[in-house]
C-alpha cells in the first residue's frame, strides 16, 4: 500500500516514515565554585595583651638586670645594656614567631622590656636604700659594704651616710633616682627595639 507523501507513520504497523531530530537536552553548567582566598593570620599587636611579647620582655629584663646593676660605675655600659635589652627582645620575638616586626612594633617591644627592667630595678634600689636606712648607717659601716664595683671616696660615703639618716632627703633621693632610671630604661630599650626591627627586617 502506497502511503501519502506527508504520512508520518505507517497506518498498519505504526513505523515512523522518517527520523525526527531529537530535542537536544540543554546541559546546565554547574555554578562556579567560590574562590577561597587564604590570607595569612595577622600577627597580634605588640602590647601587654600579647602574652608572648610580655613573657619575652620580662625574661630579657630579668637576664640583663644583674649586669645593669653591678656595672653602674663603668662609663656607658649601663646605657649600652639598656639599649641592647630592646634589641634582644625584638630578636627573640622574631625568632619565636618567624615574622619580622615593623619599626613601630619593635619600639613597643623595647618599651615593654624597659617597663619590666624599670620595675625590677626600682624594687631593688628601693629595698636596698630602705634597708640601709633602718640599720643606722655610719661612715665606717658603709665603707665595709664597698666592693670592687661600688668604690666611693670618703666624701661620697659621708654624704650617703647623712642622706640615709634623713627620711625626707632619702625619699627625695629615691624619687629622683627612680625618675632617672625610668627615663633610661624606657627610652633606650625603645630605640634598641626599633633598630632591631629595622635590622632584622633586612635579613
Amino acid at each position: 500500500m502506497q502511503l501519502p507523501p506527508d504520512a508520518r507513520f505507517c497506518h498498519k504497523c505504526g513505523k515512523p516514515q522518517y527520523d525526527y531530530p531529537g530535542l537536544e537536552e540543554e546541559t546546565i553548567a554547574p555554578p562556579p565554585l567560590p574562590i577561597v582566598v587564604t590570607t595569612a593570620q595577622p600577627l597580634p599587636e605588640i602590647s601587654f595583651h600579647n602574652r608572648l611579647a610580655v613573657r619575652i620582655g620580662f625574661f630579657v629584663a630579668l637576664i640583663l638586670f644583674i649586669p645593669f646593676v653591678f656595672l653602674q660605675l663603668i662609663p656607658f655600659v649601663p646605657l649600652l645594656i639598656a639599649f641592647l635589652a630592646g634589641f634582644f627582645a625584638v630578636r627573640s620575638y622574631c625568632r619565636r614567631t618567624g615574622h619580622s616586626l615593623s619599626v613601630r612594633s619593635g619600639a613597643r617591644m623595647g618599651w615593654i622590656t624597659g617597663i619590666f627592667s624599670f620595675g625590677i630595678v626600682a624594687v631593688f634600689i628601693t629595698s636596698i636604700m630602705v634597708m640601709a636606712s633602718t640599720q643606722a648607717p655610719t661612715v665606717d659601716r658603709l665603707r665595709e659594704y664597698q666592693g670592687p664595683f661600688f668604690h666611693l671616696s670618703s666624701e661620697q660615703i659621708a654624704a650617703v651616710a647623712k642622706l640615709l639618716q634623713d627620711p625626707a632627703s632619702l625619699a627625695s633621693a629615691i624619687a629622683v633616682t627612680l625618675l632617672m632610671f625610668f627615663v633610661i630604661l624606657t627610652a633606650l630599650p625603645m630605640l634598641g627595639g626599633a633598630l632591631g626591627a629595622k635590622v632584622l627586617d633586612k635579613e
